[in-house]
Order: C-alpha cells, then sequence, then structure tokens
C-alpha cells in the first residue's frame, strides 16, 4: 500500500511537506501543487522555486503541470527532468472556474479529441513518466467513459481519480460506482483520490476496492496529519498528540515567517490551515473565532497559545474527522 500527499494549491507546498516530515510518517510520495507552463521558450527559476530538489529532500515528489498548451507542457517536462524529476503529472482535475473556464484542469474534460491530440504530442517528446490526476468529469460524470479509452492508448504510468465532477468542486457525495467501473475500463494503475478523512473511511473505501493499493489523501491530512500513518499502522497512536500537534504548528509557522513577505502574509497563510486544523475541536470554537480574527503576529500567537492550552486530547484522538 502506498498513500500519496495529494497537490493542494496554498497548503501542501514544500515547506508543509519539509515540516510534516519531521512530525508524522506515513506518506510515501507527494504530488506538488500545480505549476503552469508560460509563454516564450524561457522558464525563469522563481517559477519552479518549491521544486527545487534541495528544498524537497523530505519525501518523493512528483510535479503536476496544468496546461493545455502541448509545446509549453513539454519545454517544462524537459527542464524538470533535467532538474532530476523522472515522473511528471498532468492536471485534469482542478475543478475552479478560473482555470476550468480556460481549459484547463477539469475544463478540458470534456474534450476527449483535444486531449488526445495533447497526448499523441507529448507522449514522444519528454524524457519524463506521465501520470494523470483527473475527475469523472466536468458537468456529466459519464464523461470519463469517453477518456478512459484515449488514456488506455498511451504508456502512461497511473491514473488518480477523484470520483467527483468539476462542477461539484468538493461537496456532495463521491461516485463510488462509477470509480469501481473505471477500475474496469482502466489499462492502467488507478490511484483513489476522495473523502479519505479518517482510518474508518480508508478501511470502508479498501474493502470495496480490494484492487487498489495507493491512495490519495488531502484534506483529511491537513485536518488530522497523524492520519497516514494511523492506517498505515492499523491502529491510533494518542502518545501527546497535543504537544506534537502545537510543535508541528510552530514549526510551521516560524518557516512561513522566514519566507513570506510581511506579517500579514504569514497570519493568512496559517488562518487558512486552521481551517482544517480545528476540525477535531468542535468544543473550541470561542478561541477559533479570535485566532480568525487575528490581523497582526502578537495576537494570533496569543490566541493560538490559548487553543493548544484549552485542546481537548480526548478530541484529538478521535479516529475521524469530518470533510469540509
Amino acid at each position: 500500500m502506498q498513500l500519496y500527499l495529494a497537490p493542494m494549491r496554498g497548503f501542501t507546498d514544500s515547506v508543509y511537506r519539509n515540516v510534516f516530515s519531521r512530525y508524522f510518517d506515513g506518506i510515501d510520495l507527494a504530488i506538488a501543487p500545480f505549476i503552469s507552463t508560460m509563454r516564450g521558450d524561457k522558464i525563469k527559476p522563481v517559477h519552479i522555486r518549491g521544486l527545487l530538489p534541495e528544498q524537497n529532500q523530505s519525501m518523493p515528489l512528483i510535479p503536476q503541470i496544468l496546461s493545455n498548451d502541448a509545446d509549453g507542457f513539454i519545454r517544462l517536462a524537459v527542464y524538470l527532468s533535467d532538474l532530476g524529476y523522472k515522473t511528471l503529472n498532468w492536471n485534469l482535475g482542478c475543478p475552479h472556474s478560473m482555470v476550468a473556464n480556460k481549459k484547463r484542469g477539469s475544463g478540458l474534460l470534456p474534450f476527449p479529441v483535444q486531449i488526445d491530440a495533447f497526448l499523441d504530442r507529448v507522449m514522444p517528446a519528454i524524457p519524463n513518466r506521465l501520470s494523470i490526476k483527473t475527475r469523472l468529469g466536468r458537468y456529466d460524470a459519464d464523461e470519463i467513459f469517453e477518456l478512459l479509452p484515449v488514456f488506455n492508448r498511451y504508456p502512461l504510468e497511473e491514473i488518480i481519480i477523484h470520483p467527483r465532477t468539476g462542477v461539484q468542486m468538493y461537496t456532495g457525495k463521491t461516485d463510488l460506482d462509477r470509480f469501481a467501473m473505471c477500475l474496469e475500463i482502466s489499462d492502467h494503475p488507478v490511484v483513489y483520490n476522495g473523502d479519505i478523512c479518517s482510518r474508518d473511511d480508508f478501511v470502508r473505501l479498501s474493502a470495496r476496492f480490494g484492487r487498489i493499493s495507493r491512495w490519495m489523501l488531502g484534506r483529511g491530512v491537513l485536518s488530522d496529519p497523524f492520519l497516514p500513518g494511523t492506517i498505515k499502522r492499523g491502529s491510533v497512536v494518542c502518545t501527546d498528540r497535543i504537544g506534537t500537534l502545537k510543535q508541528f504548528h510552530d514549526d510551521l509557522f516560524e518557516q512561513y515567517r522566514e519566507l513570506l513577505s510581511g506579517p500579514s502574509h504569514v497570519v493568512q497563510r496559517m488562518k487558512g490551515l486552521w481551517r482544517y486544523t480545528a476540525q477535531p475541536f468542535p468544543d473550541n470554537g470561542k478561541v477559533l473565532k479570535k485566532i480568525y480574527r487575528a490581523r497582526d503576529i502578537d495576537s494570533y500567537r496569543q490566541w493560538v497559545e490559548a487553543f493548544f492550552e484549552s485542546a481537548s486530547l480526548e478530541k484529538c484522538c478521535s479516529s475521524s474527522v469530518s470533510a469540509p
């Protein structure tokens, strides 16, 4: 069994991955948040800063590219190959309208002919292996059944499937029946991605999909960073979980403080993570409101300290959290 860390833009960057690895275990591989192809032949180092090998020693990493431009994809793939990346991931799953309306991410899924032409141009020209992260479709979950025969024509490394449509975003039920049908059609290894927010979720899904050995975790890890290790070991370990969470938070905070420009950027970045961190602690709502309202580092740290002082160890040891 392999557990992948999902690419969550604004969350699972190199800083997060490195700090995560100092306190938690269970993740075998990470897909990096996407980078887009650019116009012109020159690739600026700042564009791939989060992928520099020296900043990514904590866990194996696969870069993800968002693009509908085959030539730009090839240029970027060659550049990343020179950095040592032997496998890339093509993002066909991003559901956000700003991306999808430009026929990128899930916005390309209703166009299997264009996807076929893209792969026909790219696959012979890149030195990397290629995997694809996709959804069932943008508007209609049956779009996947026109796409899988296209994918089957190419020597792809694997297909990562989130069993929702793009317009669903992250709401509504995952379509497990259609995912099961995808397993029967795909000639490639399939990775399951979607709503694994507890060990119970994993046990239920792995019982249904016994053929799956690769699983991607995203929001569940942000809510409960102990989750990958709990899945791997088969049990919940509750040794000073609150203390470990606080050390993880403080380390992450200091790393972002060194990297980001200005205290407001640091506070906003950390408050974004609290949307997930807070989920196992429903009884700490008053303190959490203070954290969300903090506008400077001093007040932010004051209320974070108050939160961890009042956090319930019993709540933190729960084997499940709710999907947002």
